[in-house]
């Protein structure tokens, strides 16, 4: 990864991977793809290989972000789904040409047809699509976090899953309630 930017928060659910892509949304927030060669990294390492991106991309990859992000919240609430956050994700799913590849190990892998931005957030808006339409294994959740409450899936088995990941937030929120615990000595 390039010096001077953020790491990136990577999970195994790739729509709300995308969505961290800005963290501590509630807090000093932390913006993850700020250049379009940094939305190229992120596709890359996420199996989404493109061969370019522009300015305009980069804005259509934060609108698809931030639509994901307020589809998914609502539905983690069992809130109405914003119409404007439909609209982009439908848009995204059907502006690209991809397709899912069986590989010799069993796993899937995405192809895309041009190696375009278009092509990529097309496969991001089509999992966003399954799992707000509730069709993946797991439920959606909200961080708890105060500063985050980034959605994520939870495929626990009990489904109470309390952080978007562990490493950080969780940490975090665990360490604040231990130091309130016990307090340093003067």
């Amino acid at each position: 990864m390039p010096a001077g930017f953020p790491d990136f928060r990577l999970g195994t659910v790739l729509a709300t991977s995308f969505t961290g892509t800005l963290s501590e949304r509630h807090g000093n927030a932390v913006e993850r793809i700020p250049t379009p060669e940094r939305l190229v990294d992120w596709l890359a390492v996420n199996g989404l290989a493109v061969d370019s991106c522009t300015s305009a991309h980069l804005d259509l990859a934060r609108e698809l972000r931030e639509s994901i992000h307020a589809a998914a919240t609502a539905a983690a609430v069992q809130g109405a789904l914003p119409v404007g956050a439909v609209r982009v994700l439908n848009d995204c799913s059907i502006q690209g040409r991809a397709a899912a590849v069986l590989t010799p190990e069993g796993s899937r892998r995405w192809q895309l047809s041009s190696g375009s931005v278009e092509d990529a957030l097309s496969v991001i808006a089509a999992d966003a699509i399954s799992i707000i339409a509730g069709d993946r294994d797991g439920r959606l959740a909200l961080c708890a976090s105060p500063t985050c409450q980034a959605a994520f899936l939870d495929t626990s088995q009990s489904r109470t899953r309390k952080w978007c990941d562990m490493n950080t937030c969780g940490n975090r929120q665990k360490k604040a309630r231990y130091n309130a615990n016990h307090p340093k000595n003067p």
